[in-house]
């Protein structure tokens, strides 16, 4: 098994749609290139933010061979998790298949299973599937939290490698980063406005919505956070707060999908049930995004 470095950025990657409703491969190829020019660390399709919810097995297929092959030198870890057991086996077999480098896993949602349903759902797949594999704790989503203990003791499972946190429990996460110390275990922010608080607790990276937008600066706050230059992460932390905050005001991906549709990387065509950005968030979002770019015309005048 390649051993893959789960620090730094990895932005949870939109899923672009023609008009046609159909995956628009070139734009995402080309939105992975834009990425990975960025400086990101790695890239997640076929997450929440990829609306994986609905897209058949097939497209799902398709989107991880895009990327994979779309890119040259970061790794693809892919959305592979599913309430059943069986079906995120087979998701997670093709994924590696279609060249995936790692999978990223979320816990079974709705039949919300005991801890030792958990542990098992979890050890099948990473017995199975000999690649490097995150466990992902979102109980806004699952209606269950993954148990610190749960999570403890899949970390020494040699195909498990990580842990993206986005119960916005910091003292949970804090637990889990405590107990795991010594392993070749990684903890990512699930969680854009707690990025920062999860790297200073001892975390290492994100799995980020706002990197989709910002990634320049998402690598530059996570970076001198691992540098220990927190004066400078706290700056940028701060800066792209409104725009974090923005991006939440509607279910993910809906207003990640309308920002970046007004900055022409990809169209906002989302998949039913969810809806397009509503008109009264709309003035906002665009207002953040101009902020951020003045900012960024003021600071390169200034190095002139």
């Amino acid at each position: 098994m390649t051993q893959i470095d789960f620090s730094g950025v990895f932005p949870a990657m939109v899923t672009p749609f023609t008009e046609n409703n159909e995956i628009d491969t070139e734009t995402l190829r080309e939105d992975a290139q834009r990425l990975e020019k960025a400086g990101v660390d790695g890239l997640v399709p076929m997450g929440s933010t990829g609306e994986s919810a609905t897209l058949s097995h097939a497209e799902h297929v398709e989107v991880v061979e895009a990327v994979v092959d779309a890119v040259e030198d970061v790794p693809v870890i892919a959305g592979t998790g599913s309430n059943n057991t069986a079906e995120a086996l087979d998701l997670s077999q093709q994924a590696a298949d279609a060249g995936a480098d790692a999978l990223l896993l979320i816990s079974p949602y709705y039949n919300k299973p005991e801890p030792q349903g958990m542990y098992e759902h979890y050890e099948e797949i990473a017995d199975t599937v000999d690649l490097p594999q995150i466990i992902y704790n979102v109980p806004s989503r699952t209606g269950r939290n993954i148990a610190v203990d749960t999570a403890v003791e899949l970390a020494d499972h040699p195909n498990i490698a990580g842990y993206k946190a986005a119960s916005g429990d910091l003292n949970r996460i804090s637990e889990v980063i405590e107990r795991t110390r010594g392993k070749d275990f990684s903890i990512l922010s699930g969680d854009d406005g707690m990025t920062l608080p999860i790297l200073a607790a001892g975390g290492d990276g994100a799995i980020s919505v706002v990197a989709n937008v910002e990634p320049e600066r998402a690598c530059a706050m996570v970076g001198a956070a691992l540098e220990g230059d927190y004066e400078f992460a706290r700056a940028i932390h701060h800066e792209l707060g409104p725009l974090t905050r923005q991006l939440f005001v509607e279910t993910n991906p809906i207003p990640v999908k309308a920002a970046m549709a007004m900055r022409g990387y990809a169209p906002e065509r989302i998949r039913s049930p969810l809806t397009e950005l509503s008109e009264e968030h709309r003035e906002e979002l665009q207002a953040r995004l101009d902020e951020l770019d003045s900012d960024l015309a003021e600071a390169e005048a200034t190095t002139e």
